[in-house]
């Protein structure tokens, strides 16, 4: 028994996963009646994270803001303006794709019984004003993302005159917190089976096909983004022809993120990355680390499609203004999205509320999230990571630009 634990440690979780798909396909295909006592699994998961994402968002959140540091002179502004440019684009042409190609989940009709749809625009920003004062324990008893994020921003804020003690402490609260999404998210392939064996075996083999277009969906979208939106930003930027840059980034930097599915895990690639390129220094160690925590293209795009796909499949009707703030929210959720593989799911919910969808329903969508997350974590972390590299060697660029110097998109060499 000690042996098969070790060697199914030593999977990735990628491979754990699609196991547990397998399993969990089978065992509705083949003994539904029998193999009902799975679909707990399903329910212990998604109980799971929702119990940790509410106080996981609070942390996070309070905790980078609370670490910034003013009156450093680097190249940061116009990063960060990218880093936030690209995220939002992302999350707007989300939207867009998501409007051109409609897509419905297989979900549980419990908790969606009662669902009462908002009427317009008007009402939806009057629900959002609202629930950015709501008191904050009620806030995460009630998982209000939209107050919790509200309460992390004024509490990060507020902190940045404390102590280096009390920032220690709550980054170390933050860290703990990401620990348990990361042993909570080793469950994932159980969990995942017990949620595909019950939607196969109550919806047929449909409810998995059904899949297959939301996974297209969103890696077209993705591929979208970093193929034709990213060049379009860049070249604003720097007049050059784009792709020699953002082809190098996807290909130095990119892949790797696609295998290990960590922004974090992929700063020093992209640390070297920025080295070789000749940029500076002092810039690139800020820009770089930062952009694994606020620069999530991807995420944005993962958050803008499944809530809109919730939406569809509950028959909720978003018009253009709402839409118009789904992507505003979608980047600003992403930009607080965990930097845990899967972390822009538990952001997904705050989307949701927008449109007066349940919490219940939400993390439902989160598990469907979990299911395709094979795919779609591995293209969102590639193109959030590879991002980093691109939008920091703008800046950079265009600052050379504006100096008059030669802006030349190669490695520099290894004598210079």
């Amino acid at each position: 028994m000690n042996n098969l634990l070790n060697k199914w440690n030593q999977l990735s979780l990628v491979k754990r996963i699609i196991i547990g798909l397998i399993i969990g396909i089978v065992l509705a295909l083949t003994i539904p009646e029998k193999a009902k006592f799975v679909t707990i699994f399903g329910s212990l998961f998604v109980g799971a994270l929702k119990a940790v994402a509410p106080i996981l968002v609070l942390f996070l959140v309070s905790s980078a803001l609370s670490q910034h540091k003013s009156g450093h002179q680097t190249n940061m502004k116009s990063i960060i303006i990218l880093y936030l440019i690209g995220t939002f684009a992302a999350g707007l042409i989300g939207v867009i794709v998501s409007f051109m190609f409609p897509v419905t989940l297989t979900l549980s009709g419990e908790g969606a019984a009662n669902l009462t749809p908002p009427g317009g625009v008007t009402e939806v920003l009057k629900g959002l004003l609202l629930n950015l004062v709501d008191n904050p324990v009620k806030a995460l008893f009630n998982a209000n993302y939209i107050g919790i994020l509200s309460w992390a921003v004024l509490l990060g804020i507020a902190l940045r005159n404390a102590a280096d003690s009390t920032k220690s402490a709550i980054a170390n609260i933050a860290d703990a917190l990401s620990t348990i999404v990361k042993w909570v998210i080793n469950f994932a392939p159980i969990g995942i089976m017990g949620l595909v064996f019950e939607s196969i075996a109550t919806n047929g083999i449909q409810a998995l096909l059904s899949y297959g277009q939301l996974i297209v969906v969103l890696v077209a979208t993705m591929a979208f983004v970093a193929l034709v939106v990213n060049p379009i930003i860049v070249f604003l930027y720097i007049r050059k022809n784009p792709y020699p840059l953002v082809l190098k980034c996807l290909k130095d930097s990119g892949i790797t993120a696609f295998f290990t599915r960590s922004s974090a895990a992929n700063i020093p690639v992209n640390m070297a990355l920025c080295d070789r390129l000749g940029l500076d220094k002092d810039t690139y160690s800020v820009s770089i680390p930062l952009g694994a925590t606020i620069n999530m293209a991807g995420a944005a795009v993962t958050i803008s499609v499944l809530s809109l796909a919730a939406a569809n499949t509950l028959g909720i009707k978003v018009d253009m203004p709402t839409a118009f703030i789904l992507s505003v929210l979608s980047a600003i959720s992403a930009c607080g999205a965990s930097g845990v593989a899967g972390g822009s799911l538990l952001l997904i919910p705050l989307a949701c509320s927008l449109f007066g969808i349940p919490n219940d329903v939400a993390m439902q969508v989160v598990g469907v999230g979990f299911i395709v997350g094979v795919i779609q974590d591995s293209c969102e972390t590639a193109l959030n990571s590879s991002s980093d590299v691109l939008f920091t060697a703008t800046a950079e660029f265009a600052k050379w630009r504006k100096e008059g110097k030669e802006i030349v998109i190669k490695e520099k060499s290894k004598t210079a």
